[in-house]
């Protein structure tokens, strides 16, 4: 979707400063409206609006959300100026200022820079209009690409400690088209976060119309993804956060964990750094620190296959690497007791470091013990089904007490996950960790006992060995002008999906991913069937509309029809419809919408990189015209092959 702008300027013909007539809805048609669509951005202004309802609650949903405000100064008008004072007040960026011929500059805006345009007959001057447009859409641009660097808000530049409200605690209260869609795209970020779907919440990313709303997708997509430990694929969505805002500390955070766990340590310690400058008493950018060097120090002697008793002497070889990780912990521990996470990975480490023989006074630590105590528990009375609550103090009797109150312990805390098999497996981590070290061996077994029996009866996430994603064209249908691909070629078609399948070794453990249109959808789906792929159906439509617009209208429609429900009665998963799963298609333009097969392209291919970057493998059946849109053929094919170069293209030209 493209970025929003949002119009503060007088409406119709009104008198300028030497009383000739100024049109100014021919400056928005004329000037405004084309300098910013080059600039790739959608203009607004209220006088649009065609809804009933309270324009005031719409105007400062505009003011509030709008990736630009453009406010045009060239005459003293009250609303302009209101609006342009509440746009200041709410946002610390994201303002230009365009003026027409005016004697005098406004009393104190006069000096910001401010853009001009000139008239001829009160209309934008044909003459200079080229150039005019072109001055805004380069301001527009340079706006959006340096966002933090751009003119900031008088407000904000005189406070400097004055920090923007969050956008969702000041949406109008009146309900209006714009909250019930907000509300509505809530519910499926929130479905598509608790299924782990992060390429659902891709797809709802891409069709945002704001910035703050394209924010909170990608760093929800982000998390997910963390979860499922495709970090790569995880740092890109941070990235894609702070591109939109280089200050989001939420993002910076998550960036610095991925670059820890992609072996990146000394990007991961510069901006843990630069975190821990910017916020010097907050707790979590600590314990983020201490995650950072452990992770370190965990990749320093930890080797898979290895013996427990090969990893304990290679650990106690690293005890310099495993001091510099408690003090991060211990200290976000002192800063906020409160945040008993870090108290006991703080005395944890500290065990761990005494257990291997690893030197220092433990009595320092020791005292933690209480405080980490009173922390976990008083975060459960506040909240009994606190799942970290619960581990910390888990972890804690782990620590400390005998084996029966740990199996105690790590009981309630399987129950508190109410079956999340990601907090669970980040505890089992930890265990596994401890299990290594010979750590407490009895006391240890017993609680990974507990949480692997608890982890048997939860669902994991989706798994892999590789993801084969396709995209092909439909058979010809009898009415086609041009052949594409006609129904003769389809023996010589299938011939080669299967061959190309048999050269990439598909089998049992792999998933295919398709739509299942006649022609090359159903081709590839059944070729994978009959080599033991699981495979996914993936629609734009609802299943009937689907077998309508996509099966039923090939040449020969009601044998395609046959074999799609052939093949569709064996699925262990039914297909997924997108409509059901990520909502209507959405509106680009006044009068037009997205293409529904090229959102669910996007969404294919989405839902495949979600699955492991370095798994996926993309096949197409394809002419190498057209498709080249965002979501097309041509943009599925490059993806996948920047990233991984695995792509297998069968030239329909070539059957």
């Amino acid at each position: 979707m493209k970025p929003h702008v949002f119009v503060a300027m007088p409406f119709g013909i009104k008198p300028g400063h030497d009383g000739a007539p100024i049109d100014f809805n021919r400056i928005y048609d004329d000037y405004l409206v084309p300098a910013l669509a080059a600039a790739g951005l959608e203009a607004f202004r209220v006088e649009q609006e065609l809804r009933a309802g309270d324009i005031r609650t719409d105007l400062f949903q505009e003011l509030l959300l709008a990736d630009l405000v453009v406010a045009d100064l060239t005459l003293d008008d009250p609303n302009v100026w209101y609006e342009l004072g509440v746009r200041h007040a709410l946002r610390a960026h994201g303002v230009i200022l365009v003026q027409g011929p005016r004697p005098a500059q406004p009393f104190d805006r006069y000096t910001e820079h401010k853009l001009h345009y000139r008239l001829k007959d009160g209309r934008p001057d044909p003459a200079t209009l080229a150039e005019d447009r072109a001055a805004l859409t380069r301001m527009a641009e340079a706006t959006l690409q340096a966002w933090q660097d751009r003119q900031r808000s008088p407000v904000y530049s005189l406070l400097p400690h004055l920090r923007e409200p969050d956008w969702k605690t000041l949406l109008p209260g009146v309900r209006n088209a714009f909250s019930v869609a907000c509300e509505a795209w809530m519910r499926r970020m929130a479905v598509a976060r608790h299924n782990g779907r992060a390429g659902d919440i891709l797809v709802l990313a891409d069709e945002m119309p704001t910035r703050a709303l394209r924010i909170e997708a990608r760093h929800a997509a982000g998390e997910v993804l963390l979860k499922l430990r495709h970090h790569d694929f995880a740092l890109e969505q941070f990235e894609a956060v702070l591109a939109l805002d280089a200050g989001h500390k939420p993002a910076r955070e998550r960036k610095a964990v991925c670059l820890g766990r992609l072996g990146r340590l000394e990007e991961a310690r510069e901006w843990v750094r630069r975190l821990s400058e910017a916020y010097p008493r907050d707790a979590g950018v600590w314990a983020l620190s201490g995650r950072i060097e452990t992770d370190n120090w965990v990749s320093r002697w930890w080797r898979d296959g290895a013996s427990a008793a090969e990893l304990r002497r290679a650990a106690e070889s690293e005890d310099a690497a495993l001091a510099e990780a408690i003090e991060p912990y211990r200290k976000a521990f002192v800063i906020d007791p409160a945040h008993h996470c870090s108290g006991v990975k703080a005395l944890m480490l500290q065990r761990l470091r005494r257990h291997q023989g690893g030197g220092g006074e433990p009595a320092p630590l020791d005292d933690l013990v209480g405080g980490v105590r009173w922390a976990a528990l008083s975060a459960q009375e506040r909240n009994p089904q606190d799942y970290r609550a619960r581990a910390s103090h888990a972890e804690l009797c782990l620590l400390v007490e005998p084996l029966e109150t740990v199996c105690q312990a790590y009981g309630a805390t399987a129950a508190a996950a109410n079956g999340d098999w990601f907090v669970l497996a980040s505890s089992r981590q930890t265990l596994c960790l401890l299990r290594d070290l010979e750590f407490r061996s009895r006391e240890t077994a017993a609680a990974l006992g507990v949480i692997d029996r608890e982890i048997a009866r939860s669902t994991p996430p989706l798994q892999a060995r590789r993801v084969f994603l396709f995209s092909g064209h439909m058979i010809d249908g009898p009415d086609r002008a041009s052949p594409r691909f006609p129904p003769d070629k389809e023996e010589v078609a299938a011939r080669k999906i299967a061959a190309a399948l048999d050269a990439l070794g598909a089998g049992p453990g792999d998933l295919a991913l398709a739509q299942g249109a006649s022609g090359g959808d159903l081709l590839f789906l059944e070729a994978c069937k009959v080599r033991g792929v699981r495979l996914q159906l993936m629609l734009p439509f609802a299943e009937p509309a689907f077998i309508e617009r996509s099966v039923r209208p090939a040449t020969d429609g009601a044998r395609w029809c046959a074999r799609y429900h052939a093949l569709r009665a064996g699925l262990p998963d039914a297909p997924r419809t997108m409509p059901a799963e990520l909502g209507p298609v959405p509106r680009i333009s006044p009068t037009a919408w997205m293409d529904p097969y090229e959102r669910c392209n996007r969404w294919l291919l989405y839902t495949a990189l979600a699955l492991g970057i370095d798994r996926v493998h993309f096949l197409c059946l394809w002419n190498g015209d057209g498709g080249d849109g965002f979501g097309g053929t041509a943009h599925m094919y490059e993806e996948v092959r920047r990233r991984t170069g695995r792509v297998t293209w069968i030239d329909a030209r070539t059957l």
